[in-house]
């Protein structure tokens, strides 16, 4: 089912939760809300839901207005971080329990609603589980138990609040690509919010930035990496180092270092210049490109699993960069304390303010 926001609008008080806010979710996809604490995904992804009443604007599924619904009304599956599972019933309990609960005339016969959730708990992979009560499950397993029960109801659409957040690194990762193979299956409408820039990047048709109660970017996860449409965007997709400089005539130079770069299409006047750390390239001493390069000294070399991360001093610079190196790489690590020439291979210039 298509969702459409128009002109939404929440306040909490004195707080402007949303502003203004449009949003076209096709039939099908699979969004991810992304943002930092108190950018409005939450309250967004809340109000879609029907437990929160925006101040303006509407709500559309499909060509009905579902502003004024209720959650119930709106028939959504909702999936939270901490699962929400009723700890006295039974995987197989918990799962039917939506169906059980609807009014007597749209409530699946006794055979119709074994089959039903006995179907989903196979799909899930945790049909051998069906006996057990959620004190007896795994923190990825009740994950699963949730988002059966979500879909037993056959939603309209899925939305899912951090539903990995809970879990340890190795598990998310697990679930996440194991949620992305479900919704494949199933093409259920789909919306969840995230933190995890990685999360959303590997599962999303299209990320949704927010900030402030505003959208910031959307678009698909290669062109919202590869090209932010602001400084905010680029630094909260990943790491990201940054040179404080001016633009002047369409030109960038660096504060201290004077290193120079091109940007005919950023105002004159103070700017950043945001460099991610596997992109920037040591250069060799007996390079002879004459292109330019920022002097830098190494002040720490670290391992992190299967790369070196240099921390470098740059001249000028409130902040030290960072430079990722494969260990595989030919050329000797420098020692903290000497001095290295770097080049950005990638980059971006935003101006200020």
């Amino acid at each position: 089912m298509d969702i459409g926001i128009e002109g939404l609008d929440k306040r909490y008080g004195n707080f402007p939760a949303l502003h203004g806010l449009d949003l076209q979710i096709a039939s099908g996809e699979l969004l991810a809300l992304l943002g930092p604490s108190g950018s409005g995904k939450t309250t967004l992804l809340r109000t879609i839901a029907g437990l929160e009443e925006p101040d303006a604007g509407r709500i559309l599924f499909g060509e009905r207005d579902a502003t004024r619904l209720s959650l119930r009304e709106r028939n959504v599956g909702l999936v939270f971080q901490h699962y929400a599972l009723f700890p006295h019933l039974s995987v197989f309990e918990n799962v039917a329990f939506g169906l059980r609960s609807r009014p007597w005339r749209q409530r699946p016969k006794a055979a119709e609603l074994k089959r039903r959730v006995t179907e989903l708990l196979e799909r899930m992979q945790i049909g051998e589980l069906r006996e057990r009560l959620p004190d007896q499950l795994s923190g990825g397993q009740k994950q699963r138990v949730a988002l059966a029960r979500a879909m037993a109801i056959e939603p309209s659409v899925l939305l899912l609040d951090e539903p990995f957040g809970a879990l340890d690194a190795k598990v998310r990762v697990e679930l996440r690509r194991w949620l992305r193979h479900i919704h494949d299956e199933t093409g259920y409408t789909t919306i969840f919010v995230t933190h995890d820039q990685e999360e959303a990047l590997e599962l999303a048709d299209r990320v949704v930035v927010m900030q402030a109660g505003r959208i910031a970017q959307i678009g698909a996860p290669d062109a919202v990496y590869a090209e932010p449409a602001s400084a905010f965007v680029y630094d909260f997709l990943g790491r990201s180092n940054q040179l404080n400089g001016h633009v002047a005539n369409g030109t960038f130079l660096a504060d201290g270092d004077g290193y120079t770069v091109a940007c005919p299409d950023v105002v004159d006047g103070p700017a950043r210049l945001f460099v991610r750390p596997h992109d920037l390239l040591l250069v060799a001493d007996a390079d002879t490109s004459n292109a330019p390069t920022i002097a830098a000294m190494v002040t720490d070399l670290r391992r992190v699993g299967g790369r070196f991360v240099l921390t470098l001093h740059v001249a000028g610079q409130p902040r030290p960069l960072e430079l990722d190196l494969l260990d595989t790489a030919s050329h000797e690590m420098p020692a903290p304390g000497a001095t290295v020439h770097v080049r950005p291979r990638h980059h971006c210039v935003f101006a200020d303010g």
